[in-house]
């Protein structure tokens, strides 16, 4: 059973029942709880009610606050001042004037108008475009090539060349701006021994691989698919340079021989005067294993004797040499430049007397040290500018540069009669018809060699070739007879010598005849006046070559 009371007022007298809720409206379980006159919705009694009067409760306290916020509102807004009294008509004593206070002018201060701040312009990044690419030998990499290249540029017709360092010592490019290309142009240079040169040719690295040696026949192997390394179109002579052997200045050593510097080097001597010097231990200095000018060295004075493990390793000529300088019982090699601060010893071979490297032994290549540098590239380069630059630095325009580099140059001079005849052996020693021949003759600063093994001229002697027709048909060479002198090495019958020797002077005069240059003589000596050691392939291969005098 649920109890609840009616509440709609109003319209029902159980709503409007005084004692409604004494008399609760009971409504059995499960019918409708509604009021049973009216049928309104019954409101539950005891918990329900409380439920019916808690909003009924919060109506009326609402409404009750609203009255005292009202009645507030009345008692402390502000009421209107009373009205003044009449004022008096007794007339009062005058107020003085009231004192004029001085405002100053409020003019406003005009503010300057703002400058706007430009924005700084951000100059992009140009574009830098790799024309060619140059590795290899240090002694050819780290002024030489870039002074070549510098003259070659300009002649190109760039503009703003300039010299950029890379990462190290041994790297930089040429950069600068080609007419009609928008973009920077730079030729990147590595100077890092001879055998990076091969190593980047082979991986597509470089354009051009520079190298103070000849190329071996295992990195020839290597490159085969670019073409015959050791051909023409492939091998290309630059400039001469001798390994001068330095000392201090204070040393009194007066020369040395091959065999005595083979013996210093590899530590066998080991004192100065062992080999004619004051007393002191000897000090090395050399040049690290990925030079050309160690290679070469090497070569030509270590052969199969190794370094002594106390040489003292230089990755730089400049400082081996300033090193030397300042021991006084230093020794040292480096190239022909690089003689600095030291002094250059004279060296001999066997059977040849000590030369000095100077710039017509080591252009003639009589000097025992003296070598070639080399450009090698791919019989075909797919660079344009490969070629081109080949040209530009074989060139006269080129081989001043060379010379200015201090390398000996390929340009072909003479020397006057004092200074042409042989240095090697006392001249009772020379063949009477050597003597007669050369006698009052002058001597061109060029030797044509041939190719090991063949009775064909070299990649050099095919480049002078046209040097020497040009040097002939100068002012100061014209209406000279042209003596063409050949020579063999020892190897085989003095017949047989003899004969190689004149057929080598007849390969030379057949190219001269050629190119309308016509020789008086053309003769051989055999294996007489050797300039280098028979003993080796390098000194067999200087040995075989023919002179060329005018007189």
């Amino acid at each position: 059973m649920k109890q609840g009371i009616c509440t709609n007022f109003g319209n029902c007298t159980k709503a409007d029942d005084p004692d409604r809720l004494k008399h609760l409206i009971q409504i059995p379980d499960g019918a409708d709880f509604v009021c049973p006159q009216c049928r309104a919705p019954l409101t539950l009694s005891g918990k329900g009610r409380a439920t019916v009067l808690l909003p009924l409760l919060l109506v009326f306290a609402v409404l009750a606050l609203g009255g005292i916020g009202v009645g507030a509102w009345f008692l402390l807004k502000p009421k209107p001042s009373p009205p003044l009294p009449a004022l008096s008509a007794t007339p009062l004593r005058p107020s003085p004037p009231p004192l004029a206070v001085v405002t100053p002018s409020l003019t406003p201060t005009p503010t300057p108008a703002l400058t706007p701040v430009p924005t700084p312009e951000v100059t992009p990044t140009p574009r830098v475009i790799v024309s060619l690419t140059i590795h290899g030998s240090n002694t050819i990499g780290s002024k030489l090539i870039g002074s070549l290249l510098d003259g070659f540029l300009r002649q190109e017709g760039w503009s703003n060349v300039t010299r950029v360092a890379g990462k190290d010592a041994d790297e930089y490019s040429l950069q600068g701006v080609a007419s009609g290309v928008n973009a920077v142009q730079s030729v990147q240079v590595e100077a890092r021994g001879s055998a990076t040169a091969f190593d980047s040719l082979a991986k597509s690295a470089c354009d051009i691989g520079m190298s103070s040696r000849k190329i071996k026949p295992a990195e020839q192997a290597a490159l085969v698919n670019l073409g015959d390394m050791t051909s023409p179109a492939c091998e290309h002579v630059l400039a001469l340079d001798g390994v001068a052997i330095v000392v201090q200045k204070g040393n009194s050593i007066s020369s040395l021989s091959r065999k005595q510097l083979q013996a210093i080097f590899s530590g066998q001597t080991r004192d100065w005067s062992q080999v004619g010097g004051h007393p002191g231990t000897i000090a090395l200095f050399a040049r690290d294993d990925h030079s050309g000018t160690y290679d070469t060295f090497k070569s030509l004075v270590l052969e199969s004797a190794p370094l002594s493990p106390d040489a003292k390793r230089f990755e730089d000529s400049a400082a081996l040499s300033d090193a030397v300088a300042a021991d006084p019982e230093g020794i040292g090699f480096v190239g022909l430049p690089f003689v600095r601060s030291s002094r250059a010893v004279p060296v001999s071979d066997q059977n040849t007397d000590p030369l000095l490297p100077s710039s017509f032994t080591v252009a003639r290549e009589d000097y025992v040290l003296s070598r070639r540098l080399f450009l090698y590239t791919p019989t075909n380069p797919p660079n344009p500018l490969t070629l081109r630059f080949i040209q530009f630095a074989t060139s006269d325009a080129g081989q001043e540069i060379v010379s200015r580099g201090g390398f000996v140059n390929q340009i072909v001079k003479k020397e006057g009669p004092k200074l042409a005849g042989p240095a090697v052996l006392p001249a009772g020693d020379l063949p009477p018809g050597y003597v007669r021949l050369t006698a009052n003759a002058e001597r061109l600063s060029v030797n044509f060699r041939f190719r090991t093994g063949s009775s064909q001229l070299d990649n050099k002697a095919v480049d002078d070739l046209d040097r020497v027709t040009a040097y002939l048909a100068s002012a100061s060479a014209r209406d000279k007879q042209v003596i063409l002198i050949g020579f063999a090495d020892n190897k085989g019958s003095s017949q047989a010598n003899q004969t190689l020797s004149n057929e080598r002077a007849k390969i030379v005069d057949r190219q001269f005849s050629s190119r309308g240059v016509l020789a008086g003589v053309s003769t051989g000596f055999g294996s007489a006046v050797p300039v280098a050691s028979n003993e080796t392939d390098d000194g067999r291969d200087k040995n075989r070559r023919v002179e060329v005098w005018l007189k």
